[in-house]
């Protein structure tokens, strides 16, 4: 019991915060908003995995990736490809010229399924494939480049590279992929019309609970000995490795957990928008990620989640009113937080919060001592 409180809650203060945001989530925003905001806010949510994995990478290991959006479109498209399938049958696709492949394959002439496609129409398959090609990804990345290494800058720049090259190879191969449309018109789900308000509201409630069990996984992770290696390989690199321990290895399986973690946000997204296109992908949704983490505070998994959620109502809120000015105040915001609040909203918290506490423990001493001041008199009263 003592094992689950403090290393997987995170003590006192660690459950009452995962507390508070799982009230927020699964009770403050469900009962007051309604199906076309909650949707909305589902897919705020869908985003704050990468902003989890970004914590565990970047704010712990000191590799900042931004590359994340290639392993969030990695999960969206192949719960879509699962998903195309299922809407492309025979009977669904019957004025098509070949029934049974998805439309954009027919009306880029292509005569049957693609081979890499079959796989797909198995949900099954799609769940392994979900969680182990996006990780395994990572794994081929990782191992290329740290255990050459390769870190900082340079890492940053190369994943930003990688996520160029996948969109471009995405929306090149338009009879495969769907191209820059990206794949479209996903409506059941083994049967299950994903498309009713009902589905969406089910939808939000899974992918709430799945974050929130990625972040008590994240916290095991790090609070164990592991974690506290990552850490020390992010302070005092050369250390560790000339204390033993093979710094590329923990490189490692931290980048491919975080490509597992945001490949889980990326299929969460297309249940819960319906769709999948290059535009998750490329470099700006990658660098958006790295900004839902630095303002949340990019050492604090509950911190990323409110990040996530702040400058999506703010995206969604000043993009309605300014279209044309949004991104440079998205940019001043994100040079703001690093220069006069590097550790984020949860740094702001740490650093204030204990004058909440004191200005809440002065009102409950001045209440107290009034209390007092008062019953023996009312005592005194009664006795007359």
């Amino acid at each position: 019991m003592s094992f689950f409180y403090e290393k997987i809650l995170g003590g006192k203060n660690g459950t009452a915060h995962l507390l508070i945001l799982a009230a927020v989530i699964l009770i403050i925003f469900p009962l007051f908003l309604d199906a076309f905001r909650l949707n909305l806010v589902g897919k705020y949510l869908t985003y704050a995995f990468a902003a989890v994995s970004l914590v565990l990478l970047w704010g712990y290991g000191g590799t900042l990736s931004l590359g994340q959006g290639i392993f969030f479109g990695l999960g969206g498209y192949g719960m879509a490809m699962f998903l195309k399938l299922e809407a492309s049958s025979p009977e669904n696709t019957t004025i098509q010229s070949t029934p049974g492949i998805p439309d954009f394959m027919d009306w880029n002439q292509l005569t049957e399924l693609p081979w890499f496609w079959e796989p797909f129409t198995s949900f099954t398959f799609t769940i392994i494939a979900i969680l182990t090609l996006p990780a395994l990804f990572a794994y081929i990345i990782g191992a290329a480049m740290f255990k050459r290494r390769v870190g900082g800058v340079y890492f940053a720049i190369i994943t930003q590279v990688i996520a160029v090259i996948l969109t471009v190879l995405i929306v090149g191969q338009q009879g495969l992929t769907g191209g820059i449309n990206g794949i479209t018109d996903l409506r059941t789900l083994n049967g299950w019309d994903i498309t009713s308000d009902s589905a969406k509201y089910i939808f939000y409630f899974i992918n709430a609970g799945l974050l929130l069990g990625v972040i008590v996984v994240s916290r095991l992770i790090l609070n164990s000995k592991f974690g506290h290696l990552l850490l020390a390989i992010r302070d005092k690199e050369d250390r560790v490795r000339f204390s033993g321990y093979d710094v590329g290895n923990f490189k490692i399986f931290i980048f491919c957990f975080a490509a597992l973690i945001s490949a889980i946000g990326g299929a969460m997204f297309t249940l819960q928008v319906g769709f999948m296109s290059p535009s998750f992908v490329g470099i700006v949704p990658s660098i958006e990620m790295v900004i839902f983490a630095a303002v949340g505070g990019r050492m604090s998994l509950i911190g990323a989640v409110y990040g996530t959620l702040l400058i999506n109502f703010g995206k969604t809120t000043f993009s309605e009113s300014f279209p044309e000015l949004w991104l440079f105040l998205m940019g001043g915001l994100f040079i703001a937080v690093v220069m006069f609040f590097p550790n984020g909203l949860a740094g702001i918290w740490n650093d204030y919060s204990h004058h909440i506490t004191n200005r809440l423990g002065f009102v409950k001493t001045g209440y107290n001592k009034i209390k007092q001041t008062l019953v023996p008199q009312k005592i005194q009263d009664s006795s007359h």
